[in-house]
């Protein structure tokens, strides 16, 4: 008996680490999504293999295909509703097709409506734009499938199958792991923090040069941009599921989770000095060494937390951070005892160090801030903004907002609609062989703004190269159809996972995909050179869209986001300014302004850094563009350490040149006056009443230093502005030539 009982132990030791792998396993997002994806293709390859009805693993194909790019992560309730959505609009699609195939002017009117229709449906949000982009690459499929049954409704009917099976796959493993994508979409916001992070402490560099400093900055910015974008998509999640938790634990935490993060931003982002003149003054001191030290470190944390969200670990704080902070501080206490360095400096780098003291304690603590609880739903619900649709009045109000050539919705809608039907028209006029891989590639590759469809190009016609050459060695060396069975199914995972992260690769793997489906009807060699030569005919289409067809330059309306950004900057700082009279709070009104700042400044930042890419620009607009961009954003920096630091002060003088300092930056950078000296006098008497009377707040001179620093800006800011205020004199569009 005892034999029998140790054996059982034995074996229990042995399995136990094989369950923590698997366990480990279960973690690993990205191993996950390819075993639902495994799944999927496996079933639409082999379940028509064993039935005896290999030409049905075509559209099952790809409805799968179709349905994993539409997937839509939501809580339970409206994924099932997306899902309906989806199967509906799939079925209304691929049933037009079919049924308008054989009358090609009333098709190509219905191609024209319904590409406008689909994508002006995004207007109403995420998860219809999705829907629509995935009825979209569903009309295309089934047009490329439209010889391969008889019965009009038997394609269509198989699309939506592939595509339910997918989404029942989806479904059980959102049930299996209900908190999983949200969890994935906090992590990448802490790990896109830590490169922001890693992008600030360039900004200590010793050996700065002008040149350095501005690509530093424009860095910065543009890895901002990154960031609030996935703080934007996480909100979105946040959001939807707390409308239908039910007392959840893991949504409670990653909302506590949010709101830190949130807070290490705004202060990492914070500047207290002028880092150019940061570097000249102390390129001879260790002292910027150190803070580029622990920025870096960290950085690399908030990296590690990242990656203890994903494995369901606790985050371990790294000890070297207080041996770090301690030299730190000591180094800034001996500079201010020896007197060598001006007293402003070593004040702005002291609210520095506690800045950076601030994002340590809350790296340092988040496992206690995981703990806690609010008291009910409700509360939860309302400490975030829902920009959700509230009725058929706001869906009429969001599609009129977009009925105008000013939205890039609306042109994208429209241009893509020409192309489309071009792409149609020259099908009909030459009866090219499988012409209609021309609309796949066009849909494909013509995106919203021209850079994003330039860079596509050359990936799609390279993809689609190698897919077919190694696509084609498969079929030749694999003639089986179980091997090429095989082939299919990874060829279709290798696609979804490399679909966002190497266009030019998933290009391939879908290209092989398509010529192993569609040779179970015997076509794929045939099928090789012609669709290289559609593909190539669709990119050029592509382009000649994005180029000629309402242009991105015609309607870039620089002037009009500067001018919004601004405007959001100023709310921003008349919130801060108005918590130093009030105190300080977190609420609702604070963080959307706050957001409202950032998301304007990547706006900005979007739209500067597609000039590089642009045709004929002019050399110095794009220049002072760029300046603008790195003023903008210091600007919003020099905000941003104010309101880390705002709690309500007593002292009235600073109060009134707080607000003076508000009325006349709102005065210089969205009425075009000339900055009036007034609030900067009234600075220098406060610094010097302060030195006189050997007052040492620490809150009165980060206020003053921050308010120096936004002055010293001021100027060139408001005459940036005014320059980029008229654009190149160029003609209204190149559509009228058409």
């Amino acid at each position: 008996m005892k034999n029998k009982i140790d054996g059982t132990i034995q074996k229990g030791q042995l399995l136990n680490p094989w369950f923590k792998r698997l366990k480990q396993a279960t973690y690993n997002t990205t191993f996950m999504y390819n075993v639902r994806m495994l799944i999927a293709f496996t079933g639409t390859a082999f379940v028509p293999y064993l039935m005896g009805y290999q030409l049905a693993t075509i559209p099952l194909t790809l409805g799968v295909v179709a349905a994993g790019i539409s997937d839509i992560d939501d809580r339970f309730s409206v994924r099932i509703m997306n899902l309906i959505y989806t199967y509906i609009g799939f079925f209304i699609t691929a049933a037009s097709v079919q049924l308008l195939f054989p009358y090609p002017v009333v098709f190509a009117i219905g191609l024209i409506a319904s590409c406008i229709g689909w994508i002006l449906l995004g207007s109403l949000g995420r998860r219809y734009a999705t829907i629509a982009y995935g009825c979209l690459v569903i009309s295309v499929y089934t047009m490329l499938g439209v010889h391969l049954f008889e019965q009009w409704y038997l394609q269509p009917a198989l699309l939506v199958a592939g595509a339910a099976w997918y989404g029942l796959i989806s479904t059980i493993s959102f049930l299996l792991f209900p908190v999983r994508q949200l969890q994935d979409q906090l992590s990448a916001s802490y790990s896109a923090l830590g490169s922001f992070l890693y992008a600030k402490s360039n900004l200590f560099d010793v050996d700065m040069t002008p040149s350095s400093y501005q690509q530093s900055m424009i860095d910065l910015s543009m890895e901002n941009s990154k960031l609030i974008a996935i703080f934007n998509n996480l909100r979105v999640a946040l959001l939807t599921r707390l409308k239908g938790d039910r007392g959840q634990k893991d949504t409670r935490r990653s909302l506590q989770y949010y709101f830190v993060v949130q807070d290490i931003h705004e202060r990492a982002d914070s500047a207290h000095i002028d880092y150019q003149k940061l570097a000249k003054v102390f390129q001879h001191s260790d002292i910027l060494f150190r803070f580029q030290r622990i920025l870096s470190i960290q950085g690399k944390a908030c990296q590690d937390l990242a990656q203890s969200i994903l494995s369901r670990t606790r985050y371990v704080h790294n000890k070297r951070f207080k041996h770090s902070f301690e030299n730190l501080r000591l180094s800034l206490e001996k500079m201010r005892e020896d007197g060598i360095y001006d007293q402003v400096r070593i004040n702005a780098l002291f609210a520095l160090y506690q800045n950076l003291k601030s994002i340590d304690a809350q790296l340092q603590n988040l496992e206690t801030e995981r703990n806690l609880q609010l008291d009910n739903t409700q509360q939860l619900e309302n400490q975030l903004k829902d920009d959700d649709l509230k009725g058929i009045n706001d869906m009429v109000v969001r599609v009129k907002q977009h009925l105008s050539p000013e939205s890039v919705l609306f042109r994208h809608a429209v241009r893509l609609s020409i192309v489309l039907f071009i792409g149609y028209l020259f099908i009909q006029l030459t009866n090219i062989e499988y012409g209609y891989w021309i609309l796949m590639t066009a849909l494909f590759v013509c995106q919203p703004n021209f850079n994003a469809t330039k860079r596509r190009l050359y990936l799609r016609i390279v993809g689609t190269l190698v897919g077919i050459i190694v696509g084609l060695a498969i079929i030749y060396f694999i003639p089986s159809i179980e091997g090429q069975l095989v082939m299919l199914i990874l060829s279709g995972i290798l696609f979804f996972e490399l679909r966002s992260k190497q266009y030019a690769q998933a290009t391939a793997f879908i290209t092989i995909l398509a010529l192993i489906n569609f040779n179970l009807d015997g076509s794929a060699f045939a099928a090789g050179l012609p669709r290289l030569i559609d593909t190539i005919i669709g990119c050029a289409l592509a382009w000649f869209g994005v180029s000629f067809i309402w242009p991105d330059w015609k309607f870039r309306r620089l002037p009009r986001s500067i001018q919004r950004s601004l405007q959001a900057q100023c709310k921003y700082l008349a919130e801060v300014v108005q918590q130093y009279h009030q105190g300080r709070n977190n609420a609702l009104n604070y963080r959307v302004v706050r957001r409202t700042a950032h998301n304007t400044d990547a706006e900005v930042a979007s739209l500067i850094s597609t000039l590089a890419t642009e045709p004929n620009i002019d050399s110095t607009h794009k220049n002072q563009a760029f300046e603008f961009l790195c003023l903008s954003h210091t600007f919003l920096s020099y905000i941003a350490a104010l309101g880390a630091h705002r709690e309500q002060i007593q002292d009235q003088e600073i109060l009134t040149l707080l607000d003076q300092a508000l009325d006349d930056i709102q005065g210089a950078l969205l009425r075009d006056e000339v900055p009036d000296l007034s609030a900067q006098n009234m600075l220098q008497n406060i610094r010097q009443r302060l030195s006189r009377d050997e007052e040492n707040d620490p809150k009165s001179l980060i206020i003053l230093q921050q308010l120096s620093l936004m002055f010293s800006i001021l100027t060139r800011l408001s005459m940036l502005k005014q320059s980029l205020r008229h654009e190149p004199n160029e003609d209204g569009t190149e559509f009228a030539s058409l």
